[in-house]
């Protein structure tokens, strides 16, 4: 999986050197999800797109559309899934995101969002944003591991009180050096 992610970066590294090499804008665009549970039998999807031009023209008439999200298993919560822009700018960034809500369980596999540009000497280009993994989507999660506070105040006082012990005797069973040297001094 993380071969295929290093495969992506790189393509897309190549195809940005190779855009920006000619007079044209280079649309590249990344889709990310967050998953979150603001109560039991409910989970909802935050949607963020961020594209980014890293060609060296401007892009004009730039939409955002990213219709994978079907209406009887997810509802739109706040923002909207397509988007229009007037420009983006050579090496600009804009932001897109939306929230989700869905009450049903199941395993989602998105596809990536399409964004159609412009350019003043053609006709209408096409990019996609990068695809998102498969989500379970109210799926069972074990607990996470977190710190046992419980063990810290258990054995902490027992703890302190060893660590302390040894340190005490650590520096009454160590020689002293300030002392080798006066006895160095008086012979």
């Amino acid at each position: 999986m993380a071969r295929s992610l290093a495969l992506v970066a790189l393509l897309l590294l190549g195809l940005a050197a190779a855009a920006s090499a000619s007079d044209a804008p280079f649309v590249v665009a990344h889709k990310k999800v967050s998953l979150s549970r603001p109560k039991p039998g409910v989970e909802r999807v935050a949607v963020s797109l961020d594209l980014y031009n890293q060609g060296s023209a401007t892009a004009y008439d730039v939409t955002i559309n990213d219709d994978s999200w079907p209406a009887d298993a997810f509802e739109l919560i706040t923002g909207e899934k397509s988007k229009t822009l007037e420009r983006l700018d050579p090496g600009s960034t804009v932001s897109h995101t939306f929230v989700l809500e869905t009450k049903t369980q199941g395993r989602f596999q998105g596809s990536p969002a399409v964004i159609k540009y412009r350019v003043p000497t053609k006709t209408a280009l096409q990019a996609y944003s990068t695809p998102i993994f498969p989500l379970d989507i109210l799926a069972e999660r074990p607990p996470e591991k977190k710190f046992e506070w419980r063990l810290v105040v258990k054995y902490g006082s027992l703890v302190s009180v060893v660590s302390f012990v040894g340190v005490f005797i650590y520096l009454v069973a160590s020689p002293s050096k300030s002392g080798s040297k006066a006895s160095k001094k008086r012979r």
